[in-house]
């Protein structure tokens, strides 16, 4: 069913068994599309300023502040996404062993 620009799919049927793997999927498939998003703004943001440098365009004094302020915003996000990806060891470990609960079998130990 498509709404706008939108597309909205229709429920999916799970199995008991599975329904923790696929709601895990769907959401590591979020992150990467959010991780994909941050990472496409932070770029398009440094090379507008780059090109803008080489080229040697005249920038206004107030669009500098702006254009800083927002390459500060985006480093905060581009931390997070760093973080999310290589710090969280814990977390991983966690999501392993409650899959494994769900196969009836423990192959993963978080100790």
């Amino acid at each position: 069913m498509k709404i706008g620009n939108f597309t909205k799919t229709d429920f999916v049927k799970v199995d008991d068994k599975n329904r923790f793997y696929f709601m895990l999927q769907q959401m590591q498939g979020n992150r990467w599309k959010i991780t994909l998003v941050v990472l496409f703004l932070f770029f398009f943001i440094i090379a507008g300023i780059n090109s803008a440098v080489f080229f040697g365009i005249e920038i206004a004094e107030n669009w500098k502040e702006m254009l800083l302020i927002l390459l500060g915003a985006f480093v905060g996000n581009l931390n997070k996404v760093v973080d999310y990806w290589f710090n969280s060891e814990d977390r991983d470990k966690m999501l392993i062993q409650k899959v494994d609960e769900e196969d009836g079998e423990a192959l993963s130990n978080v100790n």
